[in-house]
């Protein structure tokens, strides 16, 4: 198994060793990539957008050639976790929480509305206890950084984990998407799950 990660800026390193700590965990062979040219992308099975700064992800990649050929091969069934700017990455509407809509170079294949900086500057940095139930999973705390929230689901998407009754986990088909730092948690559940969906 070969996982690509988008490694711009942002907390790529971290996905690097949560997704290695996540193989191990669950005894498969695997190969962890970072992802910054066209070339990077060939015989992934999987990729890993990262937390950071999702405009600037998003200007990077689109300046690279890279955006159009992520969203095709996501598309045509590629799996992707998207954490905290990745989630807004792949949302197919996104707005501001001060600003409202925005105009960043967006994926936007994932039927949800995503709000940027929904819970304001006083919450910039946060820790909160995620029940994990509808994935399997034991409950764990995660990192919300300037953390977006899911505002809507739209056709064929799961919410999958709720904060104060705010999605904060959703997916749809071959698409994850978290509203906080799963690569920042003692916990490897939300990679293992990812890797589940690769796997098929």
């Amino acid at each position: 198994m070969k996982i690509g990660i988008i490694a711009y800026q942002g907390s790529f390193e971290e996905h690097m060793l949560q997704t290695k700590r996540a193989l191990n965990n669950l005894n498969i062979d695997g190969e962890i990539i970072p992802i910054k040219i066209y070339k990077d992308l060939n015989n992934v099975d999987g990729i890993i957008i990262p937390g950071g700064e999702s405009t600037t992800i998003g200007l990077i990649a689109k300046r690279l050639g890279i955006l159009d050929e992520i969203k095709e091969k996501i598309s045509s069934g590629l799996p992707v976790l998207g954490t905290c700017a990745g989630a807004i990455m792949l949302a197919k509407e996104v707005s501001d929480a001060k600003v409202g809509k925005t105009s960043q170079p967006l994926i936007g294949l994932m039927n949800i509305s995503v709000v940027r900086n929904y819970y304001g500057r006083q919450r910039e940095s946060f820790e909160a206890t995620i029940d994990l139930s509808k994935i399997g999973k034991e409950k764990a705390r995660f990192v919300f950084i300037r953390a977006p929230a899911i505002v809507k689901l739209g056709s064929n998407v799961k919410g999958l984990a709720e904060l104060n009754g705010i999605t904060v986990m959703a997916q749809q088909d071959n698409m994850l998407a978290t509203t906080f730092h799963p690569e920042l948690s003692n916990s490897t559940a939300i990679h293992e799950y990812f890797l589940g969906i690769i796997k098929g």
